[in-house]
């Protein structure tokens, strides 16, 4: 047992140095040479290197440092990686958006919060009627009956999630996080992933025979996770001046930014017991705590866990694709990557000019809710790891991850570079 238990941490520690290795380098390649964001090199990285690629070869007669089986026998033929590189991944998906969270201006969020909720639903409604359409059009796989509804559901759910990260990142490089337009994609962002989470949970209930669905339990939770979101993110602004307080009071080297990272993953525990996803509550808490002193005494050194432990998230979502399987659902995937992109643009865009932004910041705003990545490939493992949807409609997720974060990385910069108020003047 020990004998095992000490190659299972071996082994664990060299497939970490390979996947930081790779995520640098095809990171590098792709911001360097192409001009894109380096998630795009992080999640090809991991279809490189993952089990179905290069991970999946023995070389000299030894193990593939990337079992396509994972170690944990719940998840046999479901997650092809182990548990414990994917528990690793979640937590640096929570990483990920308890910084974007606190990179967000919380007066400015709270400002724009019931346009962006109007964004959001434009956003949400569309894209999910488009890819429930598609997957009835294409029936990917052969499949029908009830097995094509849970399909069809499941991709529609995954279209409504916005990338909070991606968007993040692209609009932290432009220096437009604080713009109108910025802060409105951000917190309809986040009200798209959590509708998006309870979409989910509907989904789950139909499709997961173990699950009695029925009205009164969808009641409950929505009525937890939203009360819980909204008790967490208020309750957090309520406190942030006093938790920022206390543990600035620590002398302690690095206390403040253990402590902050430590409520961030009670925050993110928290909402995945009340329903939500882990990396909402790690949003919330980020948002919460944007505005203290503490999120820029430890805004250096958590930028530094950041760009270390982040890039593991996106390589291992990288490695859940089997290449040989998307060859099958090329045309699927392709449509359903556009109605993506088509679904935002028209959504969110036409949300936000009723709202009161001009063409030029409606146009913004779509583009900006446009990128799909960790809600998307997170909803779309759930899905995987029960059984409901398989590896091709995952290889079209990633598919659809990619296509829309390069379309939003090409569309968006342009659309701020040529300046002017994205609002109609009486709403300035």
């Amino acid at each position: 047992m020990e004998h095992d238990f000490a190659e299972l941490v071996t082994r664990l520690i060299f497939q970490l140095a390979i996947i930081l290795a790779a995520a640098k380098v095809c990171g590098e390649l792709c911001q360097r040479y192409l001009k894109l964001p380096s998630v795009l090199g992080e999640l090809l990285a991991g279809v490189i290197i993952g089990p179905f690629a290069l991970g999946g070869i023995s070389f000299f007669g030894m193990k593939p440092l990337f079992s396509t089986i994972s170690e944990s026998v719940e998840h046999v033929h479901t997650i092809p990686i182990s548990i414990e590189l994917f528990s690793i991944s979640q937590l640096a998906a929570v990483v990920l958006l308890f910084v974007a969270g606190l990179e967000t201006d919380l007066k400015q969020f709270l400002r724009y919060a019931s346009r962006a909720s109007l964004v959001a639903v434009g956003g949400l409604s569309l894209p999910f009627a488009f890819g429930v359409g598609v997957t009835y059009i294409f029936k990917p796989g052969g499949i029908s009956g009830d097995a094509l509804l849970y399909s069809a559901l499941f991709v529609g759910v995954i279209l409504t999630a916005t990338s909070v990260g991606i968007t993040a990142r692209i609009l932290a490089d432009l220096n437009k996080m604080d713009t109108p337009e910025g802060v409105t994609v951000m917190a309809a962002a986040v009200a798209d992933d959590v509708l998006g989470i309870l979409i989910l949970a509907v989904v789950v209930g139909i499709a997961d025979p173990e699950e009695h669905f029925s009205i009164s339990k969808l009641s409950l939770v929505g009525i937890k996770a939203i009360g819980f979101w909204l008790i967490l993110t208020g309750g957090g602004i309520l406190t942030a001046k006093y938790i920022s307080r206390a543990f600035l009071a620590f002398r302690v080297p690095g206390a403040p930014l253990a402590l902050a990272l430590g409520i961030a993953f009670l925050a993110a525990a928290l909402a995945e017991s009340f329903g939500l996803a882990m990396i909402i509550g790690a949003y919330s808490m980020g948002l919460a705590l944007s505005g203290t002193t503490l999120a820029q005494q430890i805004e250096t050194p958590i930028r530094n866990v950041y760009h270390a432990i982040v890039p593991i998230f996106f390589v291992v979502m990288g490695m859940l694709v089997d290449v040989t399987a998307i060859g099958s659902v090329l045309l699927f995937g392709t449509s359903v990557a556009i109605l993506a992109i088509l679904g935002k643009l028209a959504g969110s865009g036409v949300a936000a000019l009723i709202t009161g932004f001009n063409l030029r910041g409606s146009w913004r705003i779509g583009v900006g809710m446009v990128p799909r990545a960790e809600v998307a490939i997170t909803i779309a493992g759930i899905g995987i790891a029960k059984g409901i949807i398989g590896a091709e409609l995952f290889g079209v997720t990633i598919m659809v991850v990619i296509i829309t974060t390069l379309i939003a990385t090409i569309l968006l910069e342009p659309a701020f570079e040529k300046g002017g108020s994205g609002q109609r003047s009486h709403h300035l």
